[in-house]
């Protein structure tokens, strides 16, 4: 019905600062989500109009029911009457009808806009902002606070709109019949209002603080679920359950304040409301007795004064619910505020082809004020001064023990980080003047953990490359040396493998991804010592598999195993963030500096082993 209305194009205004009361920037930035939707509003909104237009009528034929048939006794009036009522209320429905469909409708889009914006922002941002946040978190934020913010939108300010219409048609009648009476009611205003704003004020602020509990449980079951392995392993299955159940237990009382507060909230208004109402027929009665009223008319007063105490009931229980989104929307804003570490420069433009020659330039690097690595300080330097080129189609292994700042420097070549000094270059290229996709198009990463997306194996697959035919996944699992076992499964290349890959053994993960990083075909490849988790069966089918992946490819790896650095045309030895020694490994055993102890003290024992198993 809607289709055609269109979607949101909206920038994002500059942040508010959160926690403080609602500010006019903040509400206009909550208010540009309608904007793309004003059909559908404009249709709710007319709606809304002759809906609640044709509920100021009911108490005016009320009036004419009692003051010209019940008092005189006029059944063809009775009848016209009745009949009246009926139209009245049919067509009010059917104008309610269409409000609420294109108010479903504006608000459902609303809802995918927010959750699409807050998503696709969130996968702009650096690796650091994620290593400093739980998923549980940002997925609590696009779950329940985006609902929030939906019925502020629409819901709560229709409903405005229509006690406004309500208010205003109520007292405009009221001053016609009895202006006396009418001075007296507004007179009670003023009570209804502070109980909102009092109110309304601590609904915020309690609404928030259930908001991030709840966020809070939910990152902490992510974390136990998603290590389901580790917790059954040391058996901390109740230990996990009593850490839930605690952070339940603190959400179940903030939400039990917000609880109390709106508990209290609805029967002071309603107190106040028939209070009010009492007031009103002590005084109308007064003005009938007088003869300044009929009695039609203050059964019609009353009603008025109903909607009128209604709508001022309303008002206080929406600027509470208004409150509450608000606080939601800030954790929204705050995630939309967050800007990338990394990022494109301006004017940065296409890396081109790349040769695969790979530069370090006095590189250094620290982490920043409150993002520091654990072990570290912001002021600790993890790279000082690295001088290292890799020639094209050169495979390097990267060696030296714990903290050396081995996967800071392999990071730096896919800008996952920016060096803090110096320059990193790609064929004489500074990373920092190409574009990200550019560069990454043309690395192929496989990591110690390898992370697979919960779908089929076809599709885990062509994750290396969308527009990859069956042909070419096939041919790049039989160099991955997948292929026999993918087709063993249960459904072949349409077999689910359970979140992260659960359903696959290490080896076959590693497998797929090295077969995913095939169909990618990049210039550069980064091995986080992809085969040391492995048995040596599928150690040797992985290694066959990495030597076809390597063949003519610029190759940074990771080492901890002697078979890596057997790969390996040079060895770049790091410790505490410098590059100490690099030369071949010959050349750094006949140094007799780190490389050689650590070859001794981790190496030799793998070497032995090997040549042990060699023997007939």
């Amino acid at each position: 019905m809607f289709g055609a209305f269109g979607r949101n194009r909206r920038g994002a205004p500059a942040p508010d600062t959160p926690r403080t009361p609602p500010t006019a920037g903040e509400l206009r930035r909550l208010l540009a989500y309608l904007r793309p939707y004003g059909r559908p509003l404009a249709v709710a909104g007319v709606g809304l109009v002759a809906g609640s237009a044709l509920g100021l009528v009911f108490p005016w034929i009320m009036q004419n029911l009692v003051d010209a048939v019940l008092a005189r006794g006029n059944r063809a009036e009775l009848d016209r009457i009745t009949l009246l009522l009926v139209a009245t209320f049919f067509a009010r429905a059917i104008f309610y009808f269409f409000q609420n469909y294109a108010l479903a409708y504006a608000g459902e889009r609303i809802v995918v806009d927010l959750r699409s914006e807050v998503y696709t922002h969130l996968h702009t941002l650096s690796l650091r902002f994620f290593s400093d946040r739980r998923v549980g978190e940002l997925v609590s934020r696009l779950s329940s606070d985006v609902t929030l913010v939906r019925t502020a939108l629409t819901n709560n300010l229709t409903n405005v709109l229509g006690q406004v219409i309500t208010f205003a048609g109520s007292l405009a009648l009221m001053l016609a019949l009895n202006w006396r009476l009418t001075l007296f009611i507004l007179g009670l205003a003023p009570l209804l209002v502070a109980a909102g704003v009092v109110f309304g004020a601590q609904l915020r602020r309690l609404s928030t603080t259930v908001q991030d509990q709840l966020a809070d449980g939910t990152a902490m079951a992510e974390e136990a679920l998603n290590g389901a392995r580790v917790v059954k392993a040391f058996t901390r299955e109740p230990y996990e359950a009593g850490r839930y159940a605690a952070q339940m237990e603190q959400a179940f009382a903030a939400t039990m304040r917000l609880t109390r507060v709106r508990a209290a909230f609805g029967p002071l208004l309603t107190f106040l409301g028939f209070a009010a109402l009492a007031g009103v027929l002590w005084f109308g009665g007064r003005e009938v007795l007088a003869g300044r009223l009929s009695g039609g008319a203050l059964i019609a007063f009353l009603v008025y004064g109903l909607n009128i105490a209604a709508a001022l009931g309303s008002f206080s229980t929406l600027y509470g619910q208004l409150q509450e989104a608000l606080g939601a929307a800030r954790r929204l804003f705050e995630l939309l505020d967050e800007t990338p570490e990394v990022r494109d420069a301006p004017g940065a433009v296409a890396l081109p082809p790349a040769a695969g020659r790979v530069s370090f330039e006095h590189v250094s690097f620290a982490y920043g004020a409150g993002n520091a690595a654990v072990g570290t300080t912001a002021s600790t330097p993890v790279l000082n001064e690295i001088d290292l080129e890799i020639e094209p189609g050169e495979a390097l292994a990267l060696v030296g023990p714990s903290g050396a700042g081995k996967s800071t420097l392999f990071n730096l070549i896919p800008r996952f980080y920016d060096p803090t000094a110096g320059a990193v270059r790609v064929d004489g290229h500074d990373l920092r003047a190409v574009t990200l996709a550019s560069l990454r198009a043309q690395i192929g990463i496989v990591p110690q953990e390898t992370q697979l997306f919960s779908g089929t194996v076809r599709e885990n697959l062509r994750y290396g490359r969308l527009e990859a035919s069956d042909a070419e996944l096939a041919e790049a699992a039989r160099a991955a040396n997948a292929e026999e076992f993918i087709r063993r499964l249960p459904q072949g290349y349409d077999t689910r493998v359970g979140e992260k890959g659960v359903k696959l053994s290490g080896g076959q993960r590693q497998r797929i991804a090295i077969a995913r990083a095939l169909l990618k075909n990049p210039r550069l490849l980064l091995l986080d010592e992809a085969t040391s988790s492995l048995d040596s069966e599928s150690e040797g089918l992985v290694q066959e598999a990495l030597e076809r992946l390597m063949a003519g490819r610029t190759t940074v790896m990771i080492a901890h195993r002697l078979s890596t650095i057997q790969r390996a045309r040079r060895i770049a030895v790091l410790e505490a963030g410098r590059l100490i020694e690099l030369g071949t490994h010959a050349e750094l055993l006949a140094r007799a500096g780190l490389y050689a102890r650590l070859y001794r003290r981790q190496f030799r024992n793998e070497d032995a082993q090997a040549a042990g198993e060699e023997k007939p």
